[in-house]
């Protein structure tokens, strides 16, 4: 007995450092892909505001309807791994376009044909968490890695940038990226031999809930997603026009927020075991209309920052226990990932509506209160759609000492 346990022991913590390491891999080139591309097409390509409107529009684009399509051809045969090897490929190819391109269409068709696909690896990475059987704690704090990666990345591609120019960034890209295919390629040696269930892309739901039910609570978290992208574009005009403060205390605000989201993460992972997902995310959610209204009050730009606090438990459970929700009621993984991914590209269409519309009526603080109506229907819309959900069995067990 001890063999075995010395055995396996330094397997599970190669594999948990495949894990962790795959996730800040994969979280890290696209927040330095997606942070310097506009810069990227500007200063390479000569491209105008307009041209890069278009071209982010079709990059995104892409990305949604791979985040579909991608997922569900991996789900057949339980292939996460495999795909996220061609999306990797597909990160390498993509900058190599980026830094040799002399034409603005043809970088704009590289985005779409490669770009778009290439970011699906991420989402593919939290299905064959799922696959694996992977607990909701251990995902959670995995998402708190990808989080870390948006806080550290954005700040070091402009540091990089600026220090030996904008292709550094490219080479960066593709440096990553090949640390993040050397992790997948670890998982690949280290995982168990696949069951028949995995084998196939189905994972049982702890929950069993009917196909209107899941719609309400896609849209629901569209609703949530946008609420969210809203008030990050609203956050420095907001101090700057409202509270007459520096520019400089919006980014502040932001940084805390998304730095707060990570500890945030591994305390609702930890307590997700404990009292189910259901309670916790309308929880987190009830936060968010608290946040929402309280900034409509907000005076000072230290009260402004402590806010933030508010605003980083409200994410958390949007970002964390939203998605293992998805991975528990839809049935295949893929999708499931697949499908949270595009509410936050949904949302972030739709916050430009709610934006143009509240901002025009009675400025930046009818901005909070509009996305405080929205949290507030969807914490509605979420608790009507999940009422009935039956116990998750995980929970029941050891709330029974099992």
């Amino acid at each position: 007995m001890e063999s075995t346990t010395s055995d396996e022991d330094p397997t599970r913590k190669v594999r948990a450092v495949f894990v962790q390491g795959s996730a800040f891999a994969w979280g890290l080139q696209f927040a330095f892909l997606n942070t310097a591309l506009a810069l990227l097409l500007s200063t390479l390509l000569g491209a105008s505001n307009a041209e890069i409107g278009l071209a982010l529009a079709l990059y995104n684009a892409s990305g949604f309807a791979a985040a579909i399509l991608i997922p569900m051809l991996a789900d057949r045969r339980g292939s996460y791994l495999g795909w996220m090897l061609v999306c990797g490929v597909l990160t390498l190819a993509t900058a190599a376009l980026l830094a040799f391109s002399t034409s603005l269409a043809l970088a704009i068709l590289g985005l779409v044909v490669l770009g778009g696909p290439a970011a699906v690896g991420s989402s593919l990475f939290f299905a064959y968490l799922r696959a694996v059987g992977t607990g909701h704690r251990a995902v959670m704090n995995t998402r708190a890695m990808v989080s870390f990666a948006w806080v550290a990345g954005p700040p070091a591609a402009m540091l990089l940038a600026g220090w030996l120019g904008i292709r550094s960034v490219l080479l960066a890209i593709v440096v990553i990226a090949l640390a993040g295919l050397g992790t997948v390629i670890g998982l690949r040696h280290s995982s168990e031999t696949p069951s028949r269930r995995e084998a196939t892309g189905d994972t049982p739901s702890t929950a069993t809930f009917s196909r209107g039910r899941v719609i309400a609570i896609v849209a629901a978290f569209v609703l949530l997603q946008a609420t969210n992208a809203t008030t990050t574009s609203a956050m420095t005009l907001y101090v700057v026009d409202s509270l007459h403060a520096p520019a400089l205390w919006g980014g502040i605000a932001l940084g805390v927020a998304a730095l707060a989201e990570i500890p945030a993460l591994m305390l609702l992972g930890r307590l997700s075991d404990q009292f189910g997902q259901i309670p916790l995310l309308l929880s987190g959610v009830a936060v968010g209309v608290i946040y929402f209204l309280l900034m409509t009050i907000v005076r000072d730009p230290i009260a402004l920052v402590a806010a933030q606090l508010l605003n980083a438990c409200f994410f958390a459970a949007v970002a964390g226990i939203g998605l293992t929700l998805f991975l528990d009621i839809i049935p295949k993984p893929g999708l499931a990932s697949g499908l949270f991914t595009n509410t936050r590209r949904v949302g972030a269409i739709v916050s430009g509506g709610i934006f143009a519309l509240a901002s025009a009526s009675a400025g930046f603080s009818a901005v909070f209160l509009f996305c405080a109506g929205l949290t507030a229907i969807a914490l509605a819309v979420t608790f009507l759609a999940a009422r009935t959900r039956p116990y998750d069995p995980h929970v029941r067990d050891r709330r029974r000492g099992r």
